[in-house]
């Protein structure tokens, strides 16, 4: 069964390859939902998306973008569907180099790390996972390991 999502991206780029301004738009909904969506990822890179993790997600995302809990949870809970569907993280990393300043991708990057140390530990999948949505971002490999540091002290200092 192919999705409403799958098909809006179909759209999307459909409509890029056509010149359309319609595929410039991206509305704020779908940068929140690229973004949970990549968190949820890295959370669940390691095969594992444990209760802390799913806590930290749901923390970043609120804080983010100033949403109460239950529409973080939403909002988290749709991000996990999509990922489902996803073959790629091609999508959710385009939106948001598309839409975020720089300095915003290097706070995500510093989200993403969050999210991998979030149960005390970082698998080599979760680290391969952030160098790539580090270079799908354009996130600098120096802001990404400064982004990585901030994170790991954050996250070492709540143990």
């Amino acid at each position: 069964m192919i999705r409403k999502a799958v098909l809006k991206r179909i759209k999307v780029i459909l409509a890029a390859a056509a010149g359309s301004a319609e595929a410039e738009e991206t509305g704020p909904d779908e940068v929140r939902l690229a973004v949970a969506a990549l968190l949820v990822e890295a959370a669940k890179t390691d095969h594992s998306f444990d209760a802390e993790e799913r806590q930290r997600v749901l923390e970043l995302v609120a804080a983010r973008f100033e949403l109460s809990q239950d529409e973080a949870a939403a909002l988290v809970a749709k991000a996990e569907a999509e990922t489902e569907d996803a073959v790629q993280l091609h999508g959710f990393t385009r939106v948001a180099k598309d839409s975020l300043s720089y300095e915003d991708r290097v706070g995500l990057m510093e989200m993403l790390w969050e999210v991998a140390y979030a149960d005390g530990s970082l698998h080599d999948f979760e680290a391969n996972l952030m160098r790539r949505i580090s270079g799908l971002l354009f996130v600098s490999d120096r802001d990404s390991g400064s982004a990585r540091k901030r994170a790991q002290s954050r996250a070492e200092g709540q143990v």
